[in-house]
C-alpha cells in the first residue's frame, strides 16, 4: 500500500504493538491484527528490534539487552505489549485492548477487561510459557510485505 493509498489516520503515530519477532504465534497475531485493522490504526515493532527496545526503554519496561539471555523466571518473557495514549499494557490487558481497536465484532472481547487481571493473565501466561514449543520459533523476525511495511516502525527512524 503506498502512502497515497493509506487509510485516513487521525493519529499518525497510532498505538504501537510490540511483539516477540521470532515467535510464530506472535507473528501470526500481527498478521491477524493487520487483516482486521482496516483503518491502519496500529503500528508494530519487534521487541528484539532497536525501535522496540527504544520504545520499551522510553516506557520504563525492562527487557534484556542485545545478546543477553531471557530471564529464567516463572514470568514468561514479554510476547505482546501495547503502548497507547501514554500507557503501557501487557499480557491479557494488551490483547483485549488491541481487540477493542479492531473491526467487526472483535471489540466485544473488551468486556473481559472486567475480569480481574490475575485471572485473565493466568491463561495468558500459560500460553506464553509454551508458545515456542507449541507454535515454533524463527531465527529472525519475519519482514512485512511491502504494502504493510508503513505500519512497522523503522529501526533507523525516530521512535514515536
Amino acid at each position: 500500500m503506498s502512502d497515497a493509498a493509506r487509510p485516513a489516520d487521525p493519529n499518525p503515530e497510532g498505538p504501537i504493538v510490540l511483539f516477540d519477532g521470532v515467535c510464530n504465534l506472535c507473528a501470526g497475531a500481527v498478521r491477524f491484527i493487520i487483516r482486521r485493522d482496516r483503518r491502519g490504526r496500529f503500528r508494530f515493532a519487534a521487541l528484539q528490534s532497536d525501535a522496540g527496545r527504544r520504545i520499551l526503554a522510553a516506557t520504563g519496561v525492562e527487557t534484556p539487552g542485545p545478546g543477553e539471555p531471557l530471564p529464567e523466571a516463572e514470568e514468561p518473557p514479554a510476547s505482546l505489549i501495547l503502548v497507547a495514549d501514554g500507557r503501557t499494557h501487557a499480557r491479557s490487558g494488551a490483547a483485549l485492548r488491541i481487540a477493542a481497536g479492531l473491526d467487526a465484532g472483535w471489540p466485544l472481547l473488551a468486556v473481559f477487561l472486567v475480569v480481574p487481571a490475575p485471572l485473565r493473565d493466568w491463561a495468558y501466561r500459560f500460553v506464553a510459557r509454551n508458545r515456542y514449543r507449541w507454535f515454533g520459533k524463527e531465527t529472525a523476525c519475519e519482514l512485512p510485505r511491502n504494502e504493510e511495511s508503513w505500519r512497522f516502525i523503522d529501526t533507523a527512524g525516530p521512535v514515536p
